[in-house]
């Protein structure tokens, strides 16, 4: 790792805007140095057994529940939401969700 004499900041790899050739400079102070150096980059990222991921297929309820007939299953208990549609002068549309089947229909007026 090679350190800026300036600031004192990591020395990085970069190309320049003219030639478009790699050279290493500071991302602090701008400083740059036309030696040639061998570089080698190397990053080693390691996963523990307690990083991984569960995916859970439990389905979490947080939408209000209506008594609503869903048309498909005849289910009697539907979540609900609003969302504004149209212009904001116009009343918003009611969405329900099928608590048993998870069907969705608009609310009809």
């Amino acid at each position: 790792m090679m350190f800026c004499p300036k600031c004192g900041a990591i020395i990085v790899p970069k190309k320049t805007k003219t030639t478009g050739k790699m050279r290493l400079s500071c991302a602090s102070c701008n400083y740059s140095t036309n030696k040639k150096e061998k570089i080698i980059l190397k990053e080693k990222v390691t996963q523990s057994k307690k990083d991984d991921i569960e995916v859970i297929s439990k389905r979490v309820d947080t939408l209000p529940k209506v008594q609503e007939t869903c048309s498909k299953c005849q289910h009697g208990e539907a979540f609900y939401w609003l969302v504004q549609t149209r212009a904001g002068d116009e009343a918003e549309t009611r969405f329900f969700k099928c608590v048993k089947c998870s069907h969705t229909w608009r609310a009809s007026k």
